[in-house]
């Protein structure tokens, strides 16, 4: 008895994924700005990073564990405030940042970073 035949098409909703996706990216291309693009970057680095430094955990050592915390929160601090910075330079979120200018969220950004790392390093030991 011979099993059922496998065809070389793809799945209706593989293709309607793969046809949703590549018009969201389609999209992103085209709509969003340089300088969301360079934040969104920096962003997908500052996760890069944090699944890295736990899958080396993992795998290989913790053993100055404190090192490890503090690699991590600062990936994870690193995100939450580029995030923050993110919302507040997008101009479509202009009415509910009437206050911030892009210069006053970019100092804010700078002058967060500076503490983060500062706690960072101090955990070091």
């Amino acid at each position: 008895m011979a099993g059922p035949k496998s065809s070389s098409k793809p799945s209706p909703a593989s293709s309607e994924t793969y046809v949703a996706v590549s018009t969201l990216w389609k999209s992103y291309l085209d709509q969003t700005p340089d300088r969301l693009k360079f934040i969104d970057a920096f962003l997908a680095f500052t996760v890069l990073s944090g699944v890295l430094q736990f899958v080396y955990c993992v795998l290989v050592t913790n053993f100055p564990f404190n090192a490890f915390l503090a690699g991590f929160a600062s990936s994870v601090g690193q995100f939450v405030l580029t995030a923050s910075l993110r919302a507040q330079v997008n101009s479509e979120n202009r009415s509910e940042f009437k206050e911030v200018s892009p210069e006053r969220a970019f100092a804010d950004f700078a002058l967060g970073s500076i503490v983060l790392h500062f706690f960072v390093f101090n955990f070091l030991g």
